[in-house]
This record gives structure tokens, sequence and C-alpha cells, in this order.
């Protein structure tokens, strides 16, 4: 994969938390650029971490299904993009005001970026499965997420909610495509 596909991986990747920093952001009374910046921290940790972790399982496995691994490359990312593009027809409303745990808090965040991250461990599988080196997607999966978190929690204290679940459809779309292109790829 070259920088324009691993930043597409990234952008994609990054939706979960984008949505999630939306509404996180449309819970604050007052912007507060400490909070935007703890939520962007954690998501840019979580996200860049993740795939190093599936990187290390798949290296674990790659010998053993080096026949199938196009296959498996491509379910990982078609299945991730499938529910990416599911979950964009749904919106979830987080509250600071209500009962639950506000976002920023140090405990929902840890929980908020594990549960964002789960579709980087597979397509850190997938980066082992192609015989990628983990340390630029890492870079750049890291530092993207960061920066759409932040950006995200700025759109939803504006109260612009209104692009959330249309991103993470397009982001579910662009990695079956790429899932796709690694597919073809060794088909042919």
């Amino acid at each position: 994969m070259n920088i324009v596909e691993i930043t597409l991986v990234a952008l994609s990747l990054s939706m979960d938390c984008l949505a999630v920093s939306v509404s996180s952001g449309g819970t604050m009374k007052s912007l507060r650029v400490k909070d935007a910046l703890k939520m962007a921290f954690f998501f840019g940790f979580f996200q860049s971490m993740m795939p190093v972790i599936g990187w290390l399982a798949g290296l674990s496995v790659v010998n053993y299904i080096s026949k199938i691994d196009h296959w498996v490359a491509f379910g990982l990312l078609a299945a991730v993009g499938g529910k990416m593009v599911y979950e964009s027809f749904e919106i979830e409303e987080l509250n600071c005001d209500s009962n639950k745990a506000c976002p920023f808090g140090t405990y929902t965040l840890v929980v908020l970026a594990f549960a964002t991250s789960i579709d980087s461990l597979a397509v850190g599988i997938t980066f082992s499965l192609v015989k990628m080196s983990i340390i630029m997607p890492v870079l750049v999966i890291g530092l993207v997420a960061f920066f759409v978190s932040l950006l995200g929690v700025r759109i939803g204290y504006a109260g612009r909610h209104f692009f959330e679940n249309k991103m993470e459809l397009a982001a579910g779309i662009i990695l079956i495509l790429l899932g796709l292109k690694i597919l073809i790829q060794h088909l042919f």
C-alpha cells in the first residue's frame, strides 16, 4: 500500500472516532480544549496501537494461511467496511446532562477508544497478511485519528451532526473497495 491508500484506510478507521467525538462535542456547554485534546489523544493512541496488536497476531498465523491470505484480508476489510456501512444508518446520542457517564471522563474515554479501535485490530491483521511494514500505517492512523477526533469535537460543539453518518458510510465503502483491490491483485 502506498501513502494515499494508507491515508484512506486511516480516514476510514477514524470515522467511528469522528462519530463519537462529534456526539461528545455536542454535549459540551462550553468548548474545553483540554477535553477535546484528551479525547483526541485517547482515540489516536488506541487507533495506532490496535493495528500493531493485530499485525503481531497476523504474523503468527501468516505462514499457515499464505495461500488464502488475500481472501482473509478481503474478508476482514469487507466485514469492517460492511459493519461501518450498517452503523452509518444509526446515530448514537451522548449527553453529559443525562445520568449516563460524560464522554470526557478517563474511564469512559478508555471504553470509547477501545470500542472505536476494534476495526483497527482487524486492519492490522490485514497488514501482516499482505506482508506490509507496520511503522508508517501506525503513525498515519494515529495522527489521522487524533486530528479527526479533535475536529469532531469542534464540529459537534458547533452543533453539526448532519454529516457524521454519511462519512461513516463513505468510510465503509472505501474499506470494502480496498479489500476488493487486494483480492483482485492476488487473483490476477
